[in-house]
């Protein structure tokens, strides 16, 4: 599938085996939700560029690799981005936030804006898209519009699951936009929730129903 990588990495598919049953209770289903963002961070930035800088060890100074460039930014959409926010922070603990709130009008399903807040400098960062549910590609379409107006340039999306229909949503308007997920499901009920997917991420996250 162009424009996508499917995490296939063993801890990735077993945590996301755990979280989808139904039976898991909210403290376990935030833990493992933001392990999965950790593990997925960890394979998203796989190829961020190095240089090399002199530093000295207790032994010798040596040449040794650092990350190249400006601090990422980590863009969740709230609120169920905010489940990964954590795991990723603890692999880049400098990284910038920005934060992008969409609602899903219910009878539409078109996205919403209500909040937006982003760092300076957007064009010198690379800037990762935290969207857990990429359904219809309505808010994912409507969150890179909304970074790229304020100078975003390079843009990756990382999302648990995504679906065929989102898939081809993002990529028909933002084919420069890159999509890591843990798996990609068949198909959207009639409320546009992935089946058969995690159910409410939001709810099941935060404990709200």
């Amino acid at each position: 599938m162009q424009g996508v990588t499917i995490v296939d990495h063993p801890l990735v598919q077993h945590k996301l085996t755990l979280l989808r049953e139904k039976s898991r209770s909210t403290k376990s289903f935030r833990q493992l939700f933001s392990e999965i963002g950790m593990l997925l961070c960890y394979e998203v930035t796989r190829d961020l560029p190095l240089v090399q800088t002199e530093i000295e060890t207790p032994l010798a100074k040596m040449q040794s690799p650092v990350l190249a460039g400006k601090k990422l930014v980590l863009a969740p959409i709230v609120r169920a981005g905010m489940g990964f926010l954590e795991g990723m922070l603890s692999l880049l603990p400098s990284a910038r936030v920005a934060h992008v709130g969409l609602y899903r009008e219910p009878r539409t399903l078109v996205a919403v804006e209500y909040f937006f807040k982003a760092p300076d400098e957007l064009a010198e960062r690379l800037v990762l898209v935290l969207h857990p549910m990429l359904a219809t590609g309505n808010s994912a379409v409507a969150a890179v519009d909304r970074l790229k107006e304020s100078g975003a340039k390079a843009i990756r999306i990382v999302c648990l699951l995504a679906t065929p229909q989102g898939i081809e949503k993002v990529r028909g308007h933002h084919p420069d936009v890159h999509i890591w997920t843990a798996a990609v499901d068949p198909e959207l009920n009639d409320q546009g929730y992935i089946v058969p997917g995690v159910g409410d991420v939001g709810d099941r996250m935060y404990g709200t129903k």
